[in-house]
């Protein structure tokens, strides 16, 4: 394009704007602005025309009006190899503008805090901002647009070394970060009005269109494999949640792998109100216990399977104490290294103690209950949402044997029925109490993940309690269950097969109750 000879600053956030401005001004660029930039650019003694005084309509309605003007608007849309833009621009007295230096009315930042109303929200729509940024990308062979202040640095660097000018690929780049911002701002808009409307009326199940912004956060170290490139991205319609606020303490950046079996121990460990642990092992748990301390509950879940524990992950839902990290650094010399810790918090002298561990990745992530409305999922061409499986206890647990579970039975049956929920299907766990001594998952059939978790319990089956995610379609998986000494089972009820798995329990003397709902998890 052609040396720049005037930019519109119009901005929100001020960062490095009068140093931004001062270099346009150095290199012959006249400025025009509006309200709060115009006054920020003449306190640093910088010559500043406001847009007032070039289209000779004041500044109304509390602001509301002040940009959207023809003579704003045709000096950023006339096409300046077009003999009738040209024209018309002479006819009406248009300048053109080539620059626009504009960011938003802060609306994601107004919406994030807590007593926010309605009327302060839509007064942070900003209508103008966006109307110039649009007009501005649409023209950015003749007009450069930017709403970036981290580019103010190199864009003054290219224009002083082309005596004002900037290259096509800049204006193009500098558009296509214009129309992400706008649409960006848009689906922010849209979501929270979206969830006010909720409010007062009750809407449909899911919105008839997704909206869906995500703003990159890193690059990873590889994919799922070596030979895969990832990258992390977080849902930018909204201030971050979950992973996205998590920050890293210490440790090796994470990697793609790192980052699912984070959000596999976060979704239990935020689920249990007592002190709570869970490892994970390629999505699925190995261990999970809850316990009056964090430091026995940890315990309790490394000793649930300590083989699979190596190279795991674990989300913890207490600040780490030092008795916590004690038994982390315990369990890591007896049965190897971890991956990383998810927690709350840290107290300083466990910091300082886990830190010994070079690699070991510790994040803190304060608000472990903060969720996405929606489990959301892609399939090919396309994607599937479900609400979140957040019931924390079965509805209601019906005995449906001639045993009973005794109140011990019962309180292990309630801590199995949880936890299984977040084991992948076919799921069985085994407890005792409230800690997992046997956990089967990821397998084809009922009565193979049934063999596993008693297994894996090694002998500790004998008078505890297993839960399934799913009903007993045949009472294979419940013989296995009373042979390995099982005393009380959970499931969900439904099946075809009930009455030959009631008539088992019965035989070997086992309680058995249902609660009419099914845990999947695939």
């Amino acid at each position: 394009m052609p040396k720049l000879k005037r930019a519109l600053l119009s901005v929100s956030d001020k960062t490095g704007l009068v140093e931004f401005a001062k270099g346009l001004h150095g290199l012959g660029v006249a400025l025009l602005s509006t309200g709060g930039t115009a006054k920020a650019l003449a306190d640093a003694g910088l010559p500043v025309t406001q847009v007032s005084d070039y289209t000779g309509f004041p500044e109304m309605m509390d602001g509301r009006v002040k940009t959207l003007h023809p003579k704003i608007h045709g000096a950023l849309l006339a096409m300046r190899d077009n003999p009738e833009h040209v024209a018309a621009a002479d006819k009406h007295g248009i300048e053109f503008i080539d620059m626009v230096v504009v960011n938003l009315y802060p609306f994601q930042q107004t919406v994030a805090k807590p007593d926010v109303t309605l009327e302060d929200a839509i007064e942070n729509i900003d209508i103008g901002g966006p109307s110039m940024l649009r007009s501005a990308a649409k023209n950015h062979r003749s007009v450069a647009v930017v709403c970036n202040p981290a580019r103010y640095p190199d864009l003054l660097a290219e224009m002083q070394q082309s005596g004002g000018e900037l290259a096509a690929d800049t204006l193009s780049s500098l558009a296509v970060e214009a129309f992400a911002h706008t649409a960006a701002y848009d689906t922010a808009i849209t979501a929270y009005l979206r969830s006010r409307v909720g409010q007062e009326a009750a809407p449909a199940a899911f919105p008839p269109a997704l909206n869906l912004r995500w703003e990159k956060v890193q690059d990873l170290r590889y994919g799922e494999n070596p030979h895969q490139q990832a990258a992390f991205y977080r849902d930018a319609s909204g201030p971050p949640i979950g992973l996205a606020a998590a920050k890293q303490l210490h440790g090796k950046e994470l990697s793609f792998n790192n980052l699912l079996d984070l959000e596999a121990v976060l979704l239990p460990a935020r689920e249990f109100t007592a002190p709570a642990a869970v490892v994970v092992k390629h999505l699925s748990p190995c261990g999970i216990a809850a316990a009056d301390t964090l430091a026995a509950a940890y315990g309790d879940a490394l000793m649930g399977d300590p083989l699979s524990a190596f190279g795991g992950i674990v989300g913890l839902n207490r600040t780490v104490d030092a008795d916590t990290a004690r038994a982390i650094l315990d369990g890591i010399a007896t049965y190897g290294f971890l991956e990383a810790i998810l927690a709350p918090g840290y107290d300083d002298d466990a910091l300082e103690m886990l830190r010994a561990k070079r690699d070991l990745r510790l994040l803190e992530l304060p608000d472990l209950q903060a969720a996405d409305p929606f489990d959301f999922k892609r399939v090919a061409g396309g994607a599937v949402l479900q609400d979140l499986d957040a019931a924390i206890a079965a509805p209601e647990m019906k005995v449906v044997t001639f045993a009973k579970p005794t109140p011990d039975q019962t309180a292990a049956l309630e801590f199995a029925w949880q936890a299984v929920k977040y084991v992948k299907s076919n799921a069985i766990l085994i407890a005792q109490g409230t800690k997992a001594v046997g956990i089967g998952g990821g397998v084809t059939s009922r009565v193979d993940a049934t063999w596993l978790a008693v297994r894996k319990a090694e002998g500790r089956s004998e008078g505890g309690v297993l839960a399934s995610d799913a009903f007993f379609p045949k009472p294979d998986a419940v013989e296995v269950a009373a042979e390995a000494g099982i005393a009380a089972i959970v499931q969900p009820g439904g099946s075809r097969g009930d009455d030959e798995a009631i008539a088992m329990c019965n035989a070997r003397g086992i309680a058995m109750v249902f609660t009419g709902q099914r845990h999947f998890r695939h």
